[in-house]
C-alpha cells in the first residue's frame, strides 16, 4: 500500500532522514519509534508531501506521492493527524470534524462518516456544538482523530496522538486505535509511549538519527535488548 525508499530530507541545510525505507501493507498496524529529534516526524511529513526538501521515493497504492503537492494527498486516501493536534478552537467540535472532509469537494456525503465518529467518541456527540478550543486536550485529541477519519481514509498516520495526555487517556486512545485497524483501516503510528505503541501495532521500526536500525514484528522489538535497555527502561 505505501512504500519509502531511500527517502532523504532536510530543513535548510541539515538532513534529517538518510535513507529510510519503510513499507505499510493493506490492513497493517504498523509503528515508527525512536527518541526525540529521530525523524519520526520528519518521515511523516514527506509522506503528506509538507517537507520541501527530500528526495527518494514514496508511493502510496501504485501512485508516486513525489510528484504530488501536499493539497492533493488527502484525497487519495491519506489522513494525517499532526502532533499537537491543530484543531480550530473557536470553531464547534462538529464543523471542527467537518472541516476534515474538504478534500473530497462539494457533494461529498459526510453524515455517514461523522455518525461513525460519534459512536466512536461518545463525548464528542455530547459536545458537537461546544467550540472546540474549550475541551480537555483528550477531547480536542478526539476531534484531530475524528477530523481525519471522516475522510473514510485508507491509510491513517498519526504523529504523537498521546502526546500530554494522562495515562487513562493515553490507553482510550490506543484502543480506539486498535478498534479502527480491526474494522480494516491501516494504520501508521510514530509515538513516543513505545511499550503501549509495541503492544497494539503488528510490525515496527525503530529510527535513530535519521536511520532506520531496527524492524521487525512489534513482539520481537519489545523483546529486543536494545530497544528495552533504550526505550523501555529494563
Amino acid at each position: 500500500m505505501l512504500t519509502v525508499k531511500n527517502l532523504h530530507a532536510a530543513y535548510d541545510r541539515s538532513e534529517v532522514l538518510h535513507g529510510v525505507s519503510i513499507d505499510v501493507a493493506e490492513g497493517e498496524f504498523v509503528c515508527v519509534i525512536g527518541a526525540n529529534t529521530a525523524g519520526k516526524s520528519t518521515l511523516l511529513r514527506c509522506i503528506s508531501r509538507l517537507i520541501a526538501k527530500a528526495s527518494g521515493e514514496i508511493s502510496f497504492q501504485g501512485q508516486d506521492l513525489m510528484a504530488l503537492p501536499a493539497h492533493r494527498i488527502p484525497a487519495l486516501g491519506i489522513a494525517h493527524v499532526p502532533e499537537g493536534r491543530h484543531i480550530f478552537p473557536a470553531m464547534s467540535v462538529e464543523d471542527n470534524l467537518l472541516s476534515g472532509g474538504y478534500a473530497l469537494g462539494r457533494g461529498a456525503n459526510l453524515q455517514e462518516p461523522l455518525e461513525r465518529i460519534y459512536s466512536l467518541f461518545p463525548r464528542l456527540a455530547q459536545r458537537r456544538t461546544q467550540f472546540a478550543g474549550t475541551l480537555s486536550g483528550g477531547e480536542q485529541q478526539m476531534v484531530a482523530l475524528g477530523r481525519a477519519l471522516i475522510l473514510s481514509p485508507k491509510l491513517l498516520i498519526l504523529d504523537e496522538p498521546s502526546h500530554g495526555l494522562a495515562p487513562i487517556v493515553v490507553d482510550e486512545l490506543h484502543r480506539k486505535l486498535v478498534e479502527i485497524h480491526r474494522e480494516g483501516m491501516s494504520i501508521l503510528l510514530v509515538e513516543q509511549n513505545v511499550a503501549l505503541t509495541l503492544s497494539v501495532a503488528q510490525r515496527g521500526y525503530v529510527l535513530q538519527s535519521g536511520r532506520i536500525v531496527l524492524e521487525g514484528p512489534a513482539a520481537q522489538l519489545a523483546s529486543d535488548d536494545k530497544v528495552r535497555e533504550a526505550y523501555l527502561g529494563i
